[in-house]
């Protein structure tokens, strides 16, 4: 009898044992939380343990998981997502833009030569004047005197003779330079049969042959290699910069579009010493064959344990910008007829790095916004599958995939090929991108979200910071209203291809996730995953279009971790 009273007693604890919820060590209630999980879109509360999501459900349910050791955090009536995933953009260049003549916001030639001018008076003569964001496209009115569809470095001239000035595009694809810049890269009156041509690029000229100072594609790397090398403090400077930005606009995983050795060797530093406030995903400059030699023969580093830091993909530049006219297109640019774009990397070099990145378990991403460019890696992505048969699950991307040639849509899906776009492009070139296509190649092949994820392809977000700022807000409204930020035209571009706002968030963490192979970690709030969220002061899922742009990111959450608070 006693033996039988002892077991009934220890069934009883069993039971209740069973019956008792972990304890949590943080608990987000009282808000609208978007799961990005088909199978249970939306709660009120989400309970964390140890970096990861223990369990949610209503505010009700998840107060079972409360004890005296748990943080709680009361949302308030606020929305909460998945942490955001940047797909495409620039770690260092976000960090450097706060550190040079940030020109983004620029909205004259005149304005540009002022900015320019203040920093000749603080500077000491000979020292570079150095900057990045101007955009003679987005400019309230043009100077006078324009070539080729740019201004010239007259004015330029006359604030800067004794300090070289690089101010390089907000798209990357060109740069400006004075005088004294192109004197230090022995640019002067060019002449010849094809005066002004390089190789991926061009140095524009005026009338007589003499250079105006934009510089286009390849052609910057002339004045650029001159532009004295960062120092390791302030590259350190730039990184903490970044990293900061990116909380503040509740960003938790970033896709580094392009970066050496020494990049990566900081981001560990910076992982290894606890200063990493986002997951980063780095793609290995494709610019650089020893870089990519050297991790072929290591192969991918993919960290699997704290999921922070991992490199396992390969950027590959194929073409220019749309801006600067260097997006290589299969018929001539509407505002300059005989110019179609620039391939700016040879097509067989897409082939050989995709047959070495597949056997050595690399994904490859390759910039391309012209349909040329696009049709070109698609067909050296398709001849590289058929050589790996075996290969699965590769995910090869097209970065920007911005202009295609309807021929070409399907073959995303067919080909599991991902197109990381980022919808701002959309807001902010589309204006004056007609004038570089044509209304029927603006209607067929730009911008077309929808008909990519109706192929069957995987459509990621971002922004391209710096290009655009790294804010996910506007990119985030270009993708539901189509429409400037100004909130032009009524009903949005080609309003056919609008993202719903379902689609635009997914673009934005899931699919992001997937893009890097992590959909299994994060970018979905579902038990077992990251807890990785990101806060706002209104709900963007149902608040009309025309306030999203008022919303605001009010926290960051990476790992169970507030690694950014408005309140």
């Amino acid at each position: 009898m006693k033996n039988l009273f002892t077991l009934l007693l220890a069934t009883l604890l069993f039971q209740s044992c069973l019956q008792q919820k972990e304890s949590a060590d943080m608990i987000f209630t009282n808000g609208t939380i978007y799961t990005v999980d088909a199978s249970n879109p939306k709660v009120e509360a989400v309970a964390v343990k140890d970096g990861m999501i223990l369990a949610l459900g209503s505010s009700l349910e998840i107060n079972e998981y409360l004890s005296e050791e748990t943080q709680l955090v009361n949302l308030l009536g606020m929305t909460m997502t998945p942490g955001l995933i940047e797909s495409h953009a620039h770690l260092m260049g976000i960090g450097y833009n706060k550190l040079e003549l940030d020109l983004m916001y620029v909205k004259t030639y005149d304005e540009l030569v002022e900015k320019v001018a203040e920093a000749v008076a603080k500077a000491k003569p000979g020292d570079w004047i150095t900057g990045r964001g101007w955009h003679q496209d987005k400019w309230i009115e043009k100077p006078e005197k324009m070539v080729k569809g740019f201004q010239t470095n007259d004015l330029l001239n006359e604030v800067s003779p004794d300090n070289p000035v690089f101010l390089r595009h907000a798209s990357g694809h060109a740069s400006f330079a004075n005088s004294k810049a192109l004197e230090l890269a022995g640019i002067s009156n060019l002449k010849g049969e094809r005066p002004g041509e390089v190789e991926g690029g061009e140095i524009i000229l005026d009338e007589l042959g003499n250079p105006t100072g934009v510089l286009t594609e390849r052609a910057s790397w002339l004045v650029g290699k001159l532009v004295p090398e960062e120092t390791p403090e302030r590259a350190e400077q730039a990184l903490t910069l970044a990293l900061k930005e990116l909380a503040e606009k509740g960003i938790t995983s970033f896709h580094d579009a392009g970066s050496g050795q020494e990049t990566i060797d900081l981001l560990l530093k910076f992982k290894n010493e606890g200063k990493l406030t986002s997951r980063h995903y780095m793609m290995l400059a494709g610019s650089e064959p020893e870089l990519l030699e050297n991790w072929y023969k290591r192969g991918p580093m993919i960290d699997s344990v704290d999921h922070l830091f991992s490199v396992r993909s390969i950027k590959l530049f194929c073409d220019g910008a749309l801006g600067s006219r260097g997006a290589w297109l299969l018929e001539e640019y509407t505002d300059r007829p005989g110019h179609f774009g620039h391939e700016t990397l040879p097509m067989e070099v897409v082939g050989q790095v995709s047959e070495k990145a597949i056997p050595a378990g690399f994904q490859v991403n390759s910039h391309a916004i012209g349909d040329r460019a696009n049709r070109e890696v698609l067909d050296q992505y398709e001849a590289a599958f058929a050589k790996f048969p075996d290969a699965k699950d590769l995910r090869f991307r097209i970065e920007h995939s911005q202009h295609i040639d309807p021929e070409d849509i399907p073959r995303f899906g067919e080909l599991g090929v991902i197109a990381a776009m980022q919808a701002i492009h959309l807001s902010s070139d589309r204006p004056w991108a007609i004038d570089r296509l044509g209304e029927k190649r603006i209607v067929d092949g730009a911008y077309v979200w929808q008909k990519l994820m109706q192929s069957g392809a995987v459509v990621t977000n971002g922004t391209d910071a710096p290009v655009e700022p790294v804010d996910p807000t506007p990119s985030f409204f270009a993708s539901v209203s189509r429409q400037t930020l100004e909130g032009t035209p009524e009903g949005g571009y080609e309003s056919s291809q609008k993202m719903t706002r379902e689609e635009a968030l997914k673009s934005y963490t899931l699919d992001g996730a997937y893009a890097e192979f992590e959909e299994d970690f994060k970018g979905s709030i579902e038990v077992g995953k990251a807890a990785d969220f990101t806060v706002f002061d209104k709900n963007i899922m149902e608040i009309p279009e025309s306030e999203i742009l008022n919303s605001k990111v009010m926290m960051t959450v990476m790992g169970g971790k507030i690694v950014y608070s408005l309140q």
